[in-house]
């Protein structure tokens, strides 16, 4: 039931609900939507920390020249609408202009992860087919090995550099010659503009194919958590990679469509002290910042003199109302939590001017979106009953399916619902309550990790006959990845083994991929056809901590 107080606030959010509505024409292109600010005067669009200590500033007109250049030197070497474009670079206007110009000239962008190891760079790049990738001279380093493997690859742009080795293109040189005038290809709304590898259960990674439209999906999803952004002066900052949809698009384009700057910074690690004063000296307004990133902020202590934020957000895992707290204690905000994945993001979350938080409550769903508990085939539930979160299409945030994988993308349906997999329950004000995943995807550090990719990584080192991953819990970064791996004839477990499985991973992977914990087993716990029991597994892991707990110990010791 609504608490004392909440009676006014409800009655605003019914009415801005019932208020609300979608505006999608039906021919939209994102780069030319966002570049539109370039029409006044110029203004700042992307501001990048360098590591030296300078700052580089991108204005919105910059930012439209260079992205209009590339968009017709893609059409020059040949892009037609539909191919796709990797983007293998960290935070900087670069990103920006890559994917700027391959949503003018048509082109599916497809943002790859700067820390990602070979075989996951392999398999994405595989996969989609990329005819080019946007890097610089580390990540064509990284590339080399791998181009006997990638047939479809006919270009690779290198930023940032002088000279560049064959095969490598100089992007900068090549950009000098093309025109930043010219017609752009112009897509319809529900035409593909770029697709984003997210980790499944089981078996490879899958992209989510997502329109044009994907951006105004984000925006209510963003505006509100967000204090109605945009505000003036407000500055946006994430540490979040921009290769991953929280990035990307829950900072960098929805910040540029409102024409509102966006702090770029290449940081490979989080650094508490470091994120403060950056926000400090670049007087960032408006954060995104993952669970662990905020947990890691309050072990540093109290935010220091200079830090001014306007709203912080996070997502990606749940809040408690510890972390509640220290907001309002230590910013004087309120934080607010958001919901989705990257099938269908941002449909859900708090939103306090409108609706009290209650904290460990994931919000109610944003306006436009149709969220509701729903069984395995798509009906919905009554109040209080847990169920899976369901998404009703159609939703303009909602994806547009999974690359060349038409079976997955059927079996993430039911009756008109998106299935998210996550089981939660909502109450009778509309709140939603998470209860915990159907799937086996482990949240580690913000990050959405598949255990399917991982096993296939570890079952390739010769020692491993076959493994099995799940995430255990860890008070800071949520669930650590843990292997338990049945050896091969002529192995024998061992601390030096594990070390090297470890590094295995990382090396292939990424650094938040690896599992932290391995485990050696005579055998795994298998279903009748052969299936491995994740759950059984994270079942044992529950009891033993349970049981260490009863006789006082640390489990993880």
């Amino acid at each position: 039931m609504s608490g004392p107080g909440e009676s006014d606030a409800a009655a605003r959010w019914a009415r801005h609900r019932a208020d609300f509505r979608w505006s999608v024409p039906a021919r939209f292109n994102i780069g030319l939507d966002i570049c539109r600010h370039a029409a006044g005067p110029d203004r700042p669009a992307v501001i990048a920390a360098e590591a030296d200590g300078t700052t580089r500033v991108t204005g919105f007109h910059a930012l439209d020249r260079q992205s209009s250049r590339f968009s017709n030197l893609l059409r020059v070497e040949g892009f037609l609408p539909g191919d796709r474009l990797a983007i293998l670079l960290p935070q900087s206007a670069e990103v920006a202009i890559g994917h700027l110009g391959a949503f003018k000239a048509g082109v599916v962008s497809v943002p790859l992860f700067v820390l990602f190891g070979a075989e996951a760079l392999l398999y994405r790049l595989a996969d989609s087919g990329a005819r080019g990738v946007l890097t610089d001279m580390e990540g064509l380093a990284r590339l080399l090995p791998l181009l006997g493997q990638l047939p479809a690859l006919e270009r690779i742009w290198v930023t940032g550099a002088g000279f560049v080795p064959a095969p490598g293109i100089a992007w900068e040189a090549a950009l000098a010659q093309a025109s930043p005038h010219g017609e752009h290809v112009p897509t319809g709304a529900d035409d593909p503009a770029l697709m984003i590898y997210t980790s499944g259960t089981t078996g490879n990674p899958k992209g989510a194919l997502h329109a044009h439209r994907v951006l105004l999906g984000h925006l209510p999803g963003v505006e509100l958590p967000h204090d109605f952004f945009p505000q003036p002066g407000d500055l946006m900052w994430s540490p979040a990679d921009w290769a991953w949809i929280g990035g990307l698009l829950d900072v960098l384009l929805p910040s540029l469509h409102h024409g509102v700057p966006v702090l770029a910074h290449r940081a490979r690690k989080f650094d508490p002290e470091a994120a403060y004063a950056l926000m400090a000296r670049h007087a960032v307004r408006n954060v995104f910042m993952p669970p662990t990133a905020l947990r890691l902020l309050r072990a540093a202590g109290p935010p220091p003199a200079g830090v001014a934020l306007r709203s912080i957000a996070s997502g990606g895992e749940t809040l408690g109302a510890e972390l509640l707290e220290w907001a309002k204690a230590g910013f004087g905000l309120t934080l607010h939590e958001f919901y989705g994945q990257t099938e269908c993001n941002l449909v859900a979350g708090n939103a306090s001017r409108l609706y009290p938080v209650r904290p460990g409550s994931l919000g109610k769903p944003y306006p436009g979106h149709r969220v509701a508990i729903v069984d395995a085939e798509g009906n919905e539930l009554p109040v209080g009953e847990a169920g899976q979160v369901g998404v009703a299409r159609p939703d303009p945030v909602m994806f547009l399916g999974y690359w060349n994988n038409s079976r997955a993308t059927a079996a993430k349906f039911a009756n008109g619902w998106l299935l998210t997999g996550d089981t939660a329950r909502q109450d009778e004000d509309g709140y939603l309550w998470f209860v915990g995943r159907d799937d086996d995807v482990i949240t580690s550090a913000g990050y959405r990790i598949g255990p399917g990719e991982v096993e296939d990584c570890l079952a390739r080192h010769p020692a491993v006959a076959v493994a099995a991953v799940i995430g255990v819990p860890d008070p800071v970064r949520t669930e650590l990845v843990k292997a338990w791996v049945v050896l091969r004839d002529g192995f024998a477990p061992s601390a030096a083994l594990a070390a090297e499985l470890q590094g295995f991973v990382r090396e292939r992977l990424a650094a938040h991929e690896y599992p932290r914990a391995v485990e050696f087993v005579d055998a795994l716990p298998v279903t009748a056809t052969g299936k491995i029991q994740r759950g059984v597994l994270r079942r044992m892991e529950r009891e033993r901590a349970a049981g260490a707990a009863a006789r006082g110990h640390d489990p993880a010791t």
